[in-house]
């Protein structure tokens, strides 16, 4: 009986860490929770997601090709 507890127990966490990691994955948010784990044991990791994380805040979005133009700041329309 104690063996089937400890095997209920155990399979319970796993399951509970696999729902965390999927979490994590769908939110974006394993990247702040390794960083420090990266900087200590992984530092070029840690560089090359400084750099990705610069590199997609530095993103513009284009527009489409049905979307209508933006007017310069300043253009007053007529």
């Amino acid at each position: 009986m104690p063996w089937l507890v400890f095997v209920a127990v155990l399979a319970a966490l796993l399951v509970c860490l696999a729902w965390l990691a999927a979490r994590s994955r769908r939110r974006g948010v394993g990247r702040e929770i390794m960083g420090p784990v990266d900087l200590i044991y992984r530092p070029h990791t840690h560089k090359i997601n400084q750099e990705i994380q610069i590199q997609e805040e530095r993103m513009v979005g284009t527009p489409s090709p049905g979307d209508p133009l933006k007017r310069a700041r300043g253009e007053t329309s007529s």
